[in-house]
């Protein structure tokens, strides 16, 4: 609490909002070459986490499941029926689908990390993570192109079918900076800017929620009671962006793939 307190006051009592300090946090402590800082720690927590839920999950599948089985099942089923076969279909959907619940889950347990007491930051809020996954979906993109098309998914990509030919000068700069630059970059910073506003927004309202009780005091208490009012709806709101950038970040992903291995590549 006196964390808080000092965090949010600054040496003349005036209040002191977050800044963008708060994603790049000390050392916590190392082993060996290796540094760990809250973020790497929540990241470790996050992945820990899901494993475990996904281990004690299947571990014993069951014909008639159990309550913690039918969760897991439900959460497997959504992204299989909703993601994965919807857009690509039962063939490709199968061929992708540990790739595309591997992201799912991935993005949504390391965002709602940011709303868990004591960790209070969410795992993608920093660029390394919601970069890595842009680029293993732009790898998975190509990958599924090439694959359907050794020949033409460049070609057609770069040159569409029933252009002008000399149209061709303006179209093949906007489709390659559109399709093979642009794709990974939206995909990271969608994630990653979503995850850093969030923060800030629980942070900011928070901090002044911490001052107007403890610091201000007063009749300023009562500023702290609309604060807490707006940070605790926005705590609720994060969890459903936690889970909309999740999806959004899957869904995006099947269909680049899908793209990829339409039948005009």
């Amino acid at each position: 609490m006196n964390l808080l307190v000092q965090a949010a006051s600054s040496d003349d009592g005036s209040f002191q909002g977050p800044s963008i300090n708060e994603f790049f946090p000390p050392t916590l402590f190392t082993i060996g070459d290796l540094e760990f800082n809250r973020i790497f720690v929540v990241r470790v927590l996050a992945t820990l986490a899901l494993i475990l839920i996904f281990w004690l999950g299947t571990r014993r599948m069951r014909l008639i499941p159990g309550r913690f089985q039918s969760v897991v099942e439900m959460g497997l089923d959504f992204v299989r029926v909703n993601i994965a076969e919807d857009l690509l279909g039962k063939k490709d959907g199968r061929r992708f689908l540990p790739l595309l619940t591997t992201i799912f889950f991935m993005v949504l347990f390391f965002n709602i990390t940011g709303i868990i007491p004591f960790l209070n930051i969410a795992g993608t809020s920093v660029i390394a993570v919601p970069l890595l996954l842009a680029i293993v979906a732009y790898i998975a993109f190509i990958y599924a192109g090439v694959k359907k098309s050794p020949k033409n998914f460049f070609k057609n990509a770069l040159f569409p079918p029933g252009v002008p030919w000399f149209l061709y000068i303006i179209v093949t700069p906007i489709e390659f900076v559109s399709t093979f630059i642009l794709r990974p970059i939206t995909l990271t910073l969608r994630l990653l800017m979503n995850m850093v506003v969030g923060h800030l927004l629980l942070v900011l309202f928070f901090l002044a929620t911490e001052f107007f009780f403890f610091t201000a005091g007063g009749w300023w208490s009562l500023f702290g009671v609309g604060t807490f009012a707006f940070g605790f709806a926005f705590t609720v709101f994060e969890i459903l962006v936690a889970v909309l950038q999740a999806y959004v970040f899957a869904l995006l992903t099947a269909v680049y793939i899908q793209l990829a291995v339409a039948e005009e590549h």
